[in-house]
């Protein structure tokens, strides 16, 4: 029976650890790697490393869904116990949508990524993606609705829409709380599955996970689908942002002796990529000292919560915007 109430799908560690007692299994399903082009390399990021964390850490299974590529199976493995292939997907279907939406696709093969590449080369059609999808039966994921591209015109009455035709809807804890609470009245109102996602770009794997039984990833995947399913979450989203980006922070100002020469590595924003240019090797990564304490204002500002709080006020008219669609 498909689970209804919103509450009780957000559970704490210890209550988790009674299910896991059962048999229950749990994921972080949206993590990505040092191959995504806005992760910072470094050593806790490459995929054999996470992929040991995660293991260490108990998780059940493991994902790695890194933007339009795959290239962490290639390291990794492609066929390797308790790892089961992953991407996020990104489509800007101006017809039917007008703003970006990213898909987290699972359980497919190598053959299956590169139709979905020439499917989309071909045209930004999502629907024509979706219908790809279902009929290889390719586990899908609508990631972070309420999310939206900077630069881009959101079209909200979309995302609705959208929710339809996806059997799970993510919660991701890099978005705000009130957008989260609008992806779970979706997922109530067409019956959709819900799983709590790190979206973690550096390296914090697993620090929320979604529990559901399953004796391999497909059953764990479709009793989230089904609802029969639950969110393991500790921390409050603020607290959760705050951490990652004092650690996307760290990487950052240790990327001199970590990072690869062929690495190329952009957080998608000109202004941020100037100021990781000037931490890089280029200055501050011949100044020990001054790299040290800068990165140490920085992590103490980040841990203030001030420029969570301060992100979190920007979005707060387009949050009033989606409340009055979605409840209207």
């Amino acid at each position: 029976m498909f689970r209804q109430d919103k509450a009780q799908r957000i559970i704490r560690s210890d209550k988790a650890e009674e299910l896991l007692e059962k048999g229950w299994c749990k994921a972080d399903l949206h993590v990505h790697t040092s191959c995504s082009y806005d992760v910072p390399p470094g050593k806790r990021t490459i995929p054999k490393n996470l992929m040991r964390k995660a293991i260490n850490d108990g998780m059940d299974f493991v994902t790695f869904t890194d933007h339009d590529t795959v290239r962490a199976y290639d390291i990794a493995g492609w066929d390797r116990e308790k790892l089961t292939t992953g991407v996020e997907i990104s489509i800007k279907d101006m017809e039917n949508v007008g703003h970006t939406v990213h898909i987290n696709a699972f359980d497919f093969d190598k053959s299956h990524y590169m139709e979905i590449e020439t499917l989309l080369q071909k045209e930004q059609n999502i629907y024509n993606l979706l219908d790809y999808l279902k009929s290889n039966d390719i586990l899908h994921m609508y990631n972070h609705p309420f999310w939206f591209k900077p630069g881009e015109k959101p079209n909200i009455f979309a995302v609705s829409e959208l929710a339809k035709h996806f059997p799970v809807i993510e919660y991701n804890m890099q978005d705000l709380k009130q957008k989260n609470f609008f992806s779970m009245v979706l997922a109530q109102r067409y019956r959709k599955g819900m799983a709590v996602t790190t979206d973690s770009h550096t390296g914090r794997i697993g620090r929320v996970h979604t529990l559901a039984n399953g004796d391999n990833f497909r059953e764990y995947f479709r009793n989230i689908e089904k609802g029969r399913s639950y969110m393991v979450i500790d921390e409050p989203i603020w607290l959760h942002i705050s951490r990652e980006l004092n650690s996307w922070i760290e990487l950052v100002f240790n990327m001199e002796s970590e990072t690869s020469k062929d690495t190329d590595y952009s957080t998608g924003l000109k202004t941020l990529d100037k100021v990781i240019s000037l931490v890089g090797k280029e200055r501050l990564g011949k100044h020990p000292r001054v790299n040290n304490t800068t990165m140490y204002l920085a992590q103490q500002i980040s841990g203030s919560g001030l420029p969570v709080f301060l992100y979190m006020l920007s979005k707060q008219p387009q949050v009033s915007r989606i409340g009055q669609i979605i409840n209207g």
